[in-house]
């Protein structure tokens, strides 16, 4: 019976009975067979008793055992890797299974008048969590909030379990899509849907961008938002399998995940809002989906128009090949193009009345190599050559170039920017040919915020690791192989809060510009194999499925988690606020972009 009972609500890809040769079961679960028979049945016989019954059942601790001598330290909800008794983890799976009923969205409950549906899905819930209850008593097995030690956080965890397979499906429908800067109207539109769908108020077009918009649920303070992404990078077009195979050869794919991140954040958001409405928390949950992430950073025109003026505290994450709470910066960069115009000519018959831009361009970039040995080794400088001419025997009128320049901070960068906008001036004058230079849009480092962090690190670490399949694992392998690197498979293991480091790792994001307006907390969480190739097929093929669904799941539950910490803690708000102040000192943020409208048709 009591096996059948854990199989019934195990999550797909736990294998039980290899687990029980073991001695153990894994304490996290999800909904399953045995939920829709439980349901009928708790509705009829629970209500507002069972609902202080339920309450008081998860508000007593029970302490596991041996839990000190295992794991040293300071206590913990669970330990990393900690494998529960056989009998507890099937108590934890019955009531965790049973209790999820109570947090799936109730679309009679968003038609009705505030006033009625939250007393309804209050009743809703404590009658579910009270069958749960009444279950795991009967049976004589440990309650679920007993375990967790926190009743909301059950509940968030419960919530996005019973989204997940929604969720996999908002995912996969923005990674078929797979669209790039500006242009993500299907994806914009499927996660618009869906945030309706749940009773959030949307508001689209901001900062001038169509695809940008704005979801929220709630009134007053706080508020707490949360990024999502979703655009997708050129070229990488990618079936979800583990060898090279382009769905359409040249078309977009998602490299960077950004199908899962967009996902789970929303996810996340919900899990929160329904905690809103039921009157557990209060305050604003608000949701920002912010395009073009990957090429002109969107950010900064939702940022000028003041969309995050009124946040107290924001929520990030990134897809990775690991998980761990960031507390590492980032890159800042600028963009900017740089157009030489000259004269065209034969370039056998009459070279001499010929002025080349093209000999311009190569001077340019031959005098941003040489000075490439002349930067600190924090720095990175690319460039894209965008236009040489068209054919060989004309002497080229018109050549343009993208740069990007980087530096571990916008201090650092800003005199290589200038530098190398100097050396464009001097291409010109020794090819005889004007020059133009146009800012594009340009990204401080992130802002990290280490007290946040620390309470990020403590939901990741009750969460603990994630578990894959065999099929799984030989998918990721197969990844690995195929792209030269060693064959480990996945790397879920929670890390512990690092140092952060002076020097950041290579990257950018306008997340950054967030963190220098909004205390930003930031998560990794893996959808890919440890060491492949970010911005390649790889992250394209793992992000399309089951691996990518597993990273976009728990990072739900960890964002969702630590947003009731800053729900529910004001002075947590305060400590993080107060870093934040200590961080930025008197420094004045200012955008690294031009005046006017986002770019929206630049050629792409």
């Amino acid at each position: 019976m009591e096996l059948l009972v854990y199989c019934a609500s195990s999550r797909p890809g736990t294998c039980p009975l290899r687990s029980l040769r073991r001695g153990t079961l894994p304490t996290q679960t999800r909904p399953g067979a045995l939920i829709n028979v439980v349901r009928d049945v708790s509705m009829v016989i629970a209500g507002w008793h069972w609902a202080g019954a339920a309450r008081r059942i998860a508000e007593r601790s029970v302490p596991l055992p041996s839990e000190a001598e295992q794991y040293p330290g300071p206590r913990r909800k669970y330990a990393r890797n900690q494998q529960l008794p056989v009998p507890h983890s099937i108590g934890v799976s019955v009531s965790t299974a049973i209790g999820s009923l109570a947090y799936k969205p109730d679309r009679l409950s968003h038609s009705m008048n505030e006033s009625i549906s939250r007393p309804f899905t209050a009743l809703r819930r404590g009658a579910s969590l009270g069958c749960a209850a009444l279950v795991a008593l009967t049976l004589n097995l440990p309650f679920a909030g007993a375990a967790t030690e926190d009743p909301l956080k059950q509940e968030i965890i419960a919530s996005v379990d019973a989204q997940a397979e929604a969720l996999a499906n908002l995912s996969d429908t923005i990674w078929r899509a797979a669209e790039i800067a500006f242009r993500e109207t299907k994806s914009s539109d499927a996660l618009v849907r869906h945030a309706l769908e749940h009773g959030f108020r949307v508001t689209r077009g901001t900062g001038e961008i169509p695809t940008a918009f704005v979801a929220e649920y709630g009134s007053g303070k706080p508020i707490i938002g949360i990024m999502g992404e979703f655009d997708a990078l050129p070229g990488l077009s990618q079936a979800a399998v583990p060898e090279r195979s382009p769905i359409e050869t040249g078309a977009p794919g998602h490299g960077c995940g950004h199908n899962v991140f967009g996902a789970a954040s929303l996810g996340a958001a919900i899990a929160v809002k329904e905690l809103i409405e039921s009157g557990e928390l209060s305050g604003t949950i608000r949701y920002y989906g912010t395009p073009a992430e990957e090429k002109f950073f969107g950010k900064l025109w939702m940022i000028r128009a003041g969309a995050f003026d009124d946040v107290d505290v924001m929520m990030d994450w990134h897809p990775a090949d690991k998980i761990e709470a960031s507390v590492q910066s980032t890159q800042a960069l600028v963009d900017f193009l740089v157009e030489f115009n000259g004269q065209a000519a034969h370039a056998a018959a009459d070279p001499w009345n010929g002025r080349s831009a093209g000999d311009a361009l190569e001077l340019y970039t031959h005098g941003i190599n040489a000075y490439r040995e002349h930067v600190r080794p924090t720095v990175r400088i690319h460039y894209h050559i965008m236009d040489a001419g068209k054919v060989v025997n004309v002497v080229p009128d018109y050549a343009k170039i993208w740069v990007r320049v980087r530096d571990r901070d916008r201090a650092g960068m800003t005199p290589v920017y200038e530098r190398i906008q100097a050396m464009a001036e001097g291409a010109a004058i020794m090819a005889n040919v004007d020059h133009k230079l146009t800012l594009i849009s340009g990204v401080h480092e992130i802002l990290p915020n280490r007290t946040g962090g620390a309470v990020l690190q403590a939901n990741l670490e009750a969460l603990g690791d994630i578990e894959y399949t065999k099929e799984e694992e030989a998918f990721t392998r197969a990844i690995q192989r195929a792209t030269g690197k060693p064959e480990v498979g996945m790397d879920a293991v929670v890390r512990p809060l690092r140092e952060t480091e002076e020097n950041p790792p290579g990257g950018s994001t306008d997340v950054g510009d967030v963190s220098y307006n909004v205390p930003t907390i930031s998560l990794a969480a893996p959808i890919a194999g440890k060491d492949v190739p970010w911005h390649s097929w790889a992250v394209v093929a793992s992000g399309g499925m089951s691996i990518g669904h597993k990273g976009l799941v728990y990072a739900s539950k960890a964002l969702a988690m630590t947003m009731v910490d800053l729900f529910r803690d004001a002075q947590l708000r305060e400590k993080i606020r107060a870093e934040f102040d200590e961080r930025k000192g008197d420094y004045e943020y200012e955008g690294i972009l031009p005046p006017g409208p986002p770019p929206l048709d630049f050629p792409q």
